[in-house]
């Protein structure tokens, strides 16, 4: 069962700003990406459901994030149907994001009061997301759309929050870009936690370049 709701979980992102989203097969290797990320200042991590089994390396990182990590928020990611979303929920997800908007995904979520973040591309689909109770709206591919997506959005919808996933880049620029235009917070994934040329994961790199993107984009929200 989750750990926060999804109101807590929003505020977490919301002070955070920053998302890593990770993927590995390996239960060791995903639990020191994840104490590096950790250390480094972020409270919240996107497992993204990639691999075969991936739902039992899951269960083991949420094991070890309750025993090893307070105040921790582990999510699901890549997640497309109503099935996989309340399997990852009664593994401990606190949080479920998906690549697009499902309403059978809003509906299983809302009834545990966890949070859901549907990839949305139009003022449409954010609306909709919004009207089935969506705290934090997933701009998914980010890349596509850019932060003037967002500046134009935040017009007509001042209310909305927005989470771009994919074109962010761990750099000054990039975050200023994102955060000026709205952004409540970014999520990131190979650009900030990538395997080294022999496969391994440099978790010194990993803690000081998520120490560095919180801190950049706490200064950009003062």
């Amino acid at each position: 069962m989750a750990q926060f709701s999804r109101i807590e979980v929003a505020q977490v992102m919301k002070e955070t700003g920053l998302v890593p989203l990770f993927y590995h097969k390996d239960v060791e290797v995903s639990k020191k990406v994840l104490k590096a990320c950790y250390d480094g200042g972020a409270r919240l991590l996107e497992f993204t459901s990639r691999g075969d089994f991936a739902h039992e390396i899951f269960a083991a990182l949420v094991k070890y994030a309750v025993a090893e990590l307070p105040g921790m928020v582990l999510g699901v990611g890549s997640v497309t149907d109503a099935a996989a979303a309340s399997l990852y929920m009664q593994l401990g997800a606190n949080f479920i994001v998906t690549p697009v908007f499902r309403e059978d995904i809003a509906i299983v979520c809302n009834r545990r009061k966890v949070m859901w973040s549907p990839g949305c591309g139009s003022l449409t689909e954010i609306a909709r997301a919004e009207e089935m109770g969506c705290e934090v709206v997933k701009l998914f591919p980010g890349e596509l759309y850019g932060p003037a997506f967002i500046n134009g959005i935040k017009g007509p919808q001042p209310w909305t929050t927005i989470m771009p996933t994919g074109g962010v880049s761990p750099t000054k620029e990039s975050l200023t870009e994102w955060i000026t235009a709205g952004a409540v917070c970014v999520g990131m994934g190979s650009k900030l936690i990538k395997a080294e040329a022999d496969g391994n994961f440099d978790l010194a790199k990993i803690e000081s370049l998520t120490r560095e993107c919180i801190e950049i984009i706490k200064d950009l929200k003062k």
